[in-house]
């Protein structure tokens, strides 16, 4: 199963069907986390249902790094997309841009070497 995503590509939904996915919140009250624990990391996602109505998803890690990487993918895509259609086709040089930040070449010649831990 897919669905467009916002830029018009395809996302792939977590694998099964949406009714399989729900499980009712008492589940939990009867010491069940580890099982439904059990499932999420088989199924990728479970719907938790309190009073018949959706309340929570519950999603693997695997499956949430891969949400927030098409997240991210997509931010990206909207901004370059938004950047090409208002492009200008001006360019600024790297004098300029840092003489926007208030530096010269001069203030990056003089700039020590900076160690990392």
């Amino acid at each position: 199963m897919t669905a467009r995503n916002e830029v018009g590509g395809m996302m792939n939904l977590p694998s099964g069907s949406t009714l399989d996915a729900m499980i009712p919140i008492t589940r939990f009250n009867k010491g069940e986390a580890g099982k439904i624990f059990d499932e999420v990391k088989q199924t990728g996602f479970k719907i938790v249902l309190k009073n018949n109505a959706p309340a929570c998803v519950l999603v693997s890690p695997d499956r949430y790094r891969e949400m927030v990487d098409e997240l991210q993918e997509a931010r990206l895509y909207a901004l370059v997309a938004d950047r090409l259609e208002n492009d200008t086709g001006e360019t600024s040089s790297f004098e300029d841009i840092l003489a926007g930040d208030g530096l010269t070449l001069a203030d990056i010649d003089a700039m020590e070497d900076v160690e990392i831990e």
